[in-house]
């Protein structure tokens, strides 16, 4: 038996390559886990935005979760876009038991403000898949959705964060500030305390992904056996690095630099 860290991302496609399942597994490369991933939905998107969203049957999702989880069993999960309460409780079903660390990035609006979620699906998500997370990840228009709180200081996320933990049964809640103001402040809620970690602000429309990428890089780390402020600490930096190190690719809201902790865009043109 091998000691190989895995990671299965249970989530929704991106055919431009910039998030969702296309996102999470060049994350979990570069981040050191073998990556592995379920589609939910299958998302016809861009930069510009959502155009269409098709919903796979549960009979497919549960197909592919069960084959993954008979053969390989991942050290952690990563979930996205789920968008349904059918596909939320049959998730919840197959991962409940497993002691498997879960992250959910509760993807609920894409960056270019297209829903992705059905609105009974929210309740869904906090009843029964947020029990089952280690750690959750929402940011502020999230947070306020999750909470019914309006987050308008790090005070108030603070509170709306011990809330989602120990209201909603969560292990830590990572509530993010990067559509914020000023630098990018994110509050970590963990065993009864509250940590800040900061990163400067980028000023780029390339932020395409940034939410599936730092919550695919904590499962990353916390495959790996790192602990949760640890592994949310390191994600932090990566995702930071990922958005001040833009591709510029794409009309509108471009994709972050999943090489970015290791490649700057001028390496990657050099031959």
């Amino acid at each position: 038996m091998n000691n190989i860290p895995s990671v299965l991302s249970i989530a929704g496609t991106d055919p431009s390559g910039g998030a969702g399942v296309h996102a999470d597994l060049k994350t979990f490369q570069e981040c050191r886990a073998y990556g592995m991933a379920v589609v939910t939905s299958v998302v016809a998107q861009n930069t510009e935005g959502v155009r269409n969203v098709w919903h796979l049957p549960i009979e497919a999702l549960e197909e592919q979760i069960t084959a993954v989880l008979e053969d390989i069993e991942p050290q952690a999960v990563k979930t996205g876009m789920i968008a349904t309460p059918a596909m939320i409780e049959k998730t919840a079903r197959l991962l409940e038991g497993r002691n498997i660390p879960l992250v959910i990035d509760p993807v609920m609006v894409a960056t270019s403000g297209d829903s992705l979620m059905e609105d009974e699906a929210t309740s869904m998500m906090k009843n029964k898949l947020f029990p089952l997370a280690e750690v959750v990840t929402p940011n502020m228009a999230e947070t306020e959705l999750l909470t019914g709180m309006n987050i308008h200081t790090r005070e108030d996320a603070e509170k709306a964060a011990q809330m989602i933990v120990e209201d909603m049964g969560v292990t830590a809640a990572v509530v993010k500030g990067g559509h914020a103001k000023g630098d990018a402040e994110d509050i970590i809620y963990y065993n009864g305390t509250v940590d800040v970690v900061s990163a400067p602000r980028t000023e780029t429309k390339h932020t395409h992904g940034t939410g599936c990428t730092f919550s695919a890089a904590i499962a990353a780390h916390l495959a790996r056996g790192e602990e949760v402020k640890e592994a949310v600490k390191k994600s932090k930096d990566f995702i930071t690095y990922a958005i001040s190190q833009p591709l510029g690719l794409g009309k509108g809201n471009g994709p972050v630099n999943h090489w970015g902790s290791r490649l700057t865009v001028e390496e990657l043109l050099k031959k």
